[in-house]
Formats: C-alpha cells, sequence, structure tokens
C-alpha cells in the first residue's frame, strides 16, 4: 500500500501511526488533524510523514484510521464512506460502536468500514502520548464482521495480528455493553475517588506525601482527556447508567457493613471480590 492516513494524531492515532510506518503496511503515512499544535507535533515527533487535508486523505489514502473522539466520528466516517474508492479500507478505533454502525448500516459503501477498537490506552492524551509497540498482547474488537467486506476485513485481521493483538468479534451492541464493565466504569470510578480526595484532602502536600501504589493505580485514570471520556459516557450512557447502579449498590452494601462491623459480611464480599483473580491473572 502506497498512502495510509490517520485522521486524529493522538494517543491511540499516534500509536497506530508509529505501528503503520514500523510493520511497513504503507510507504506513506499522512496525518489528518485540526490542532495546529498536535498536528505539528505529530510531524516533529515523525508520527507521520505529512499533514493533510481530510478530502486530500479520502481521495488518495489506501487505508484510513479515523481515531477521532467518538462524537465526531460517525460524521467523518460517513464522509468518507461517501467518496470511498472500491479498494479503500476505512476504519475506526472508537470506544463506543452502536451509534456508528447504526448510521452507516445502509451506506451504499458500508462494505470498506470496519469497526474496531483496540483496548488498550493510557491516562494521557495527544501525539506525545502515542507509544511504540503498544498493542501487543492486548484485545481488538471487531464489530459487525459479517457487514464488511471480506478483503478489507481480511487486510484489517491481518494489520491487529502483525501488532500482536488478539481478535474479539461481537455485535456493535454487545461491545457497548462489555465495555461500560470493563472499562467505561473504571473512569468514572476514578474521577469520583480523584474527586472525593480532593474534597476532603484540603492539604495537597499530604496527598503527595502519603499516597501509595493502591491510590496511585485507582486513581491514574482521572488523568485521563474530558474530551476524550465525555463523548464516550454520554453516547454509551444507558449501559453505563445501568453498571453505574449497580455499582452504586455494592457500594451502599460495603457502607452498611462498616457502619454495623458486620466482619463476617465483609470477609465474605471480599472473597467474592478475590475470585477475579482467576479472570485477571
Amino acid at each position: 500500500m502506497k498512502t495510509a492516513a490517520v485522521v486524529g494524531v493522538g494517543l491511540i492515532g499516534g500509536s497506530l501511526a508509529l505501528a503503520l510506518k514500523r510493520l511497513g503496511v504503507a510507504e506513506c503515512v499522512w496525518g489528518v488533524e485540526n490542532s495546529e499544535k498536535h498536528a505539528a507535533k505529530a510531524v516533529e515527533l515523525g508520527l507521520v510523514d505529512e499533514i493533510v487535508s481530510l478530502d486530500k486523505a479520502s481521495a488518495e489514502a489506501g487505508l484510513i484510521v479515523v481515531a477521532t473522539p467518538v462524537n465526531t466520528a460517525p460524521t467523518i466516517v460517513t464522509k468518507l464512506l461517501n467518496k470511498a474508492p472500491a479498494d479503500q479500507v476505512i476504519i475506526d478505533v472508537g470506544s463506543t460502536k452502536q451509534e456508528l454502525c447504526e448510521l452507516v448500516s445502509m451506506h451504499r459503501h458500508r462494505g470498506r468500514f470496519v469497526a474496531t477498537h483496540p483496548m488498550w490506552g493510557t491516562e494521557h492524551s495527544g501525539p506525545e502520548a502515542a507509544q511504540r509497540e503498544a498493542f501487543a498482547g492486548r484485545a481488538v474488537v471487531i464489530c459487525e464482521r459479517e457487514r464488511s467486506d471480506a478483503d478489507a476485513v481480511e487486510k484489517i485481521e491481518e494489520l491487529y495480528r502483525a501488532l500482536g493483538m488478539k481478535l474479539i468479534y461481537m455485535s456493535a451492541e454487545e461491545h457497548d455493553l462489555h465495555t461500560a464493565y470493563v472499562s467505561h466504569i473504571s473512569h468514572i470510578t476514578s474521577f469520583a475517588l480523584a474527586l472525593t480526595v480532593l474534597e476532603k484532602e484540603r492539604e495537597e502536600e499530604h496527598i503527595f506525601d502519603l499516597a501509595g501504589g493502591g491510590f496511585e493505580s485507582t486513581v491514574r485514570l482521572a488523568k485521563s482527556s474530558a474530551s476524550t471520556w465525555i463523548p464516550i459516557l454520554l453516547e454509551n450512557k444507558y449501559n453505563v447508567l445501568d453498571v453505574l447502579r449497580e455499582h452504586i449498590h455494592q457500594l451502599q452494601i460495603m457502607r452498611r457493613m462498616i457502619e454495623r462491623d458486620d466482619e463476617v459480611g465483609l470477609r465474605d464480599m471480599m472473597d467474592k471480590a478475590n475470585t477475579i483473580k482467576r479472570i485477571l491473572k
């Protein structure tokens, strides 16, 4: 492939751009970026060879990766599909899928689009956050595989396998449900914990001096970008609200047990929680 393009050269887009260059998937990797600051930094860091317009990428790139916030991705994907050549492949890498897949479901060029979600990320954002070897050993979800053209799916499967990723197939609805459970709630919890500590602990040096590894690992995600996570939570709101209700319910149970000095109840809950280690080794 002569040219690939990444729309949105931040953490995920930048890391994929590096991977495309390293794997030799394309001779040239373009970036499409609205932020002039991010565009300049992406070129400076060597994430992309050149910054181009979306129209130029649409007309000339063999592969286009849409790595923008999930509230903008549907419009961009639709615009790209409107002009998609027969041999072009378009993918997204967003954390929500149902709205996007529904929007493009009847598009005449739907087959050239492959909905994907690499299950990797950090609390950092922007081109500077991009990492080499970011995706090895991680899972990637491909949604509605049967709705994409066979050659398009094959190319993307080959790409993710070359990155060392495990391929998982789901419907868009299944994806959004499960990511609410294992990803989105983690960010909400982290944001809430950070706010709780900032509200109750007024001495910042005490937070810095006394925070141990457990606190740091739990609150790490609170440093994540609001511009990334607000669209995710709002687009997946019904699944997020469902898991949030259960999370609050579990907290309320533990609160009542602590109030009652219920050592047996707390031990039972913690022992049950410990069984997660059978899954997350």
